[in-house]
Formats: C-alpha cells, structure tokens, sequence
C-alpha cells in the first residue's frame, strides 16, 4: 500500500472513531458497537458513499479519489478548514511535489525587509521543517537562545531543556507545533529530511510521540505564548504568522503585545541590553 494512501485511510480511522453518531447528529445503527465513534457504515451513510466504496478508502484500496467524495466526508466528520485540506493533500494523485531537500531555502527578500522593520519586537523566519532562515535580537534575548540561520526551532522546542523552562505554555504550544509538523509531512511527503526530522523528535519525546499518534493536524496560526523570563520576569505575546506570498513554506513569526501592557514596556528594556545582532 503507498504510503499516503495508507496514511489517508489512518487519518479517516482517526476522525471517524473520535466522533459519535449523536455528534455527527445521526441516530446510531442497531446491534453492539465496537467502535468508540462512528461505524464504517455510519460513515458512508452520512457521506452519501456505498459502505463498500468508503472501506476501499479507509483500507488505502482506491486509487483516486475525487473532490465531491472528500468535500462529502469533510462535512460528515465535522472536518475544520485545515483538517479539510489535510485531507485533500492526503488524498492527492501519487505524482507529487518533490522537494528539494539538497538545496538551501533562500530567505525571501520581502520577509526579510519586513522583519527589518519590527526590530522593537521578537521576530524569526522560518523555511521548511521549522529552520530558521533568519531572527532578530529581541527574539534571542526572550527566548534565551541565539537561534541562527540553519538551527531549528523544533529541536530547541522539544529537546532543549531550556524550552519547557522558557515557555510556560510549553505543552499548548508544542502540542500544537506537532499538528503543524504533521500537515507539512503531508504536503511534503517526499521529503526525506522531514520524515528523519519527525523520527528524530518522536524517538527522544514521548509528548511528540503521543500527540503523533493522536493524529491532530494544525495549520501555523496565531497561538498565545507566555514566556517566563529569568530577569524580565512574565512576558505574555500573541504570535501572529506572515506566509511568504510565493512560498507558502516560508513564514515570518511575530511576536506581539499590546501597546501600554506590562510585555511592551519591558521590551525596550530587553532591546537595550547586550544581546546578539539580528541574523540572518
């Protein structure tokens, strides 16, 4: 079975068991249940498909699937908007886009003039499989780590103790990067470097593992972050994301406060102190 066939039909497995038929607003079928949401039969029937065609699907045995068929199983199993698209990637054609994991993602010029504007922030860029293409000062002297051109921000999320020391909503916003991962694993499927990326992180993290195996998919969003600074104290941001208008794999990271809080009067200070120059 191909790869992502079998990673379509493990998505639909996940979705289908964590939703029941008075959720999915249906009256359960008759007879005992051994599943702990829907049945395959269940399932088809609200999708309008035949029982038959939706086990083809779920088993990774239909080759093509059209977009009436996924936009019917979206609305079936109450798919949000980035579970809709993770699913179309799932189920796309087996030719696909390779990435080209031997070259070095160039920062794009746009991102990067745009960074250079909000030096009285914390801001990162980031490329594929979350490398950092470029960071500025204040982002190092919050997060206590220089983050240059190459690091990864996963890595230092999940394997730098440093991290879950940092970040007070660690979990949340780990949580919440692994469902990210796992929609750039399925728009990138070829992409060795991802995949060793996401070995890597599973086999030293029982959270990545766990959350992994839950089968959660987040696109990159605005996600809180609390920050807790050993001489500034609490630091609260919202994180707002810029993608790269031709690369959707590029993205400008910005951290916020509102203006008059206690985050945006202490940032001035972390600027005037002895921090690293931006790189980039």
């Amino acid at each position: 079975m191909p790869r992502d066939r079998a990673a379509l039909g493990t998505f639909l497995r996940s979705r289908r068991d964590g939703l029941t038929p008075a959720q999915a607003g249906m009256a359960a079928f008759p007879g005992p249940r051994r599943v702990p949401g829907l049945r395959k039969e269940e399932l088809a029937v609200l999708a309008g498909l035949s029982p038959d065609y939706y086990s083809r699907l779920e088993q990774g045995r239909q080759a093509n699937v059209s977009d009436e068929v996924l936009d019917a199983l979206a609305g079936a199993l109450r798919l949000d908007d980035v579970e809709h698209a993770h699913l179309r990637d799932l189920a796309a054609p087996t030719r696909r886009r390779v990435a080209a994991a031997g070259l070095p993602q160039q920062a794009d010029p746009g991102l990067l003039r745009l960074m250079a504007t909000l030096d009285h922030v914390p801001v990162l860029l980031l490329g594929q499989r979350g490398d950092v293409l470029a960071s500025n000062a204040l982002l190092s002297a919050v997060l206590g780590s220089p983050f240059g051109p190459g690091s990864s921000l996963l890595r230092w999320l999940f394997l730098d103790p440093g991290a879950r020391e940092r970040v007070v909503n660690w979990a949340d916003f780990a949580a919440a990067s692994v469902g990210a991962l796992r929609r750039d694993a399925a728009r990138h499927p070829d992409d060795r470097r991802l995949r060793a990326l996401i070995d890597e992180l599973r086999a030293a993290d029982a959270d990545v593992d766990r959350w992994w195996a839950d089968h959660g998919v987040r696109d990159y969003a605005s996600v809180p972050k609390r920050i807790q600074h050993p001489v500034a104290g609490p630091l609260s941001f919202d994180i707002e994301v810029v993608a790269a208008p031709h690369d959707p794999d590029q993205r400008l990271v910005v951290y916020t406060a509102p203006p008059g809080s206690p985050t945006a009067r202490t940032l001035p200070l972390l600027a005037s102190w002895d921090v690293p120059a931006p790189t980039r």
